[in-house]
């Protein structure tokens, strides 16, 4: 039987994905709707904000694979909503990629591709150590050689990922603080997301105009040099590159070093070196991706998919989290063999273009902590910790660790 989403009121009861009750389990969530709709849910990602949630592998395929009939620009969809909405800043139009599709999608993309390819991986590993060894010693402990105590997320994830990406966007201290403090906001979309959306703006305009006068070897100054793009669109370029690669690197990071101290797997030898941090790095995006729901694409007329009339200019959502448990594809064995079939990094031709990238950097961050604290312990209970609210992330408010201290040298 068809079902369908006809105009007007006759609609499917909504399924709210901006609660503390989401957050806190999600994969719950997403097995319930599964079960009761299939592989495509109607969801409210704010009050008053519809979409579609995509559950299903295939499904998600067909999608990301088919930017004719799914394009990503947004812009039949937000001339609907209201102007306030918290979730807008996370989704509106912007010149860049993300939000583009057929000619300016591939001139964008090669862009953002040609600067990327600049940054030196194999050099990430002296620049992250830089960063991280003073904060490192700055994390809790005393002379006398107690354990140490330590929010991981607050005192070094979040601060060494924004000096690294700082260090490869050619942000100077003011300039980074700003775009990180408006990104967040964006991302937990809540009633300050437009005035992180402002805040965001305001600091890149700052930026470009110093990259005009003093250019370095970042990635700013080389899209500067090379692109062939206005201000305007260099700005939502940072944006884009900015958005990867904070708030989504930063949960990467902690999502896989919770995985490691509390996984009977990592847990015995957290001394495991590339490999074994990169095993965890692939099961979390698997199993607990930092951007659970994303990759949102807007059917410019009423489209058929698999039996469900989806609406036009309705937003339809991914769900890389759910879409990566779809028991049609989801074995036991996935997670033990380097698979990297998951959706975590998109598919299509929006596919993120900077994985390699992503991977090094969380990569060098856990191994290098784990090098100088190998004992790293988680200080509660996993059901105490507390999981931001926000349809698009899944992302903790803090992680809290204990680790033995050595004495201090006299």
């Amino acid at each position: 039987m068809t079902t369908s989403y006809p105009p007007g009121p006759a609609q499917p009861p909504a399924e709210p994905m901006y609660t503390s009750e989401f957050a806190q389990d999600p994969h719950a969530a997403y097995a319930r709707w599964r079960a009761a709709y299939g592989s495509l849910v109607p969801v409210e990602l704010a009050p008053g904000v519809p979409a579609t949630l995509v559950v299903g592998y295939a499904t998600a395929l067909r999608i990301l694979n088919d930017p004719a009939h799914f394009p990503a620009d947004p812009r039949g969809w937000q001339t609907s909503v209201d102007p306030q909405c918290p979730i807008l800043p996370m989704m509106e139009w912007r010149p860049n990629a993300l939000r583009s599709s057929g000619h300016e999608h591939a001139r964008y993309r090669a862009a953002n591709v040609a600067a990327i390819d600049t940054v030196d991986l194999h050099g990430m590993r002296t620049v992250i150590e830089k960063f991280a060894e003073p904060l490192i010693e700055q994390l809790g402990g005393d002379a006398r050689g107690r354990d140490g105590t330590a929010d991981l997320l607050g005192q070094y994830i979040y601060p060494l990922i924004h000096q690294v990406l700082a260090y490869v966007l050619g942000f100077d201290d003011d300039t980074n603080e700003r775009v990180s403090a408006g990104m967040a906001l964006m991302f937990d979309a809540t009633a300050d997301a437009a005035a992180g959306n402002a805040m965001l703006i305001a600091a890149l305009v700052e930026h470009i105009e110093r990259k005009r006068v003093c250019p370095g070897s970042d990635i700013t100054s080389r899209m500067l040099g090379s692109a062939d793009l206005s201000t305007e669109e260099l700005i939502h370029q940072l944006v884009t590159l900015h958005g990867a690669g904070s708030e989504p690197q930063v949960h990467l990071i902690s999502n896989a070093l919770l995985l490691m101290m509390t996984d009977d797997r990592f847990a015995g030898d957290l001394i495991g070196g590339s490999l074994l941090t990169r095993d965890a790095l692939d099961e979390v995006l698997f199993t607990n991706p930092p951007l659970a729901n994303f990759c949102t694409t807007y059917p410019p007329q009423p489209t058929l998919i698999e039996d469900t009339w989806l609406p036009a200019h309705r937003p339809v959502v991914i769900s890389m989290a759910a879409c990566n448990a779809d028991p049609s594809i989801h074995t036991d064995r996935t997670l033990h063999t380097g698979n990297r079939s998951h959706l975590a990094w998109s598919a299509g031709p929006h596919r993120c273009p900077a994985q390699h990238l992503g991977y090094q950097i969380a990569i060098d961050t856990i191994d290098y902590l784990l090098d100088v604290l190998p004992d790293l312990r988680l200080a509660v209970a996993t059901a105490d910790l507390d999981w931001r609210p926000g349809p698009f992330h899944r992302a903790l408010t803090a992680l809290p660790v204990t680790f033995p201290r050595s004495p201090h040298p006299s």
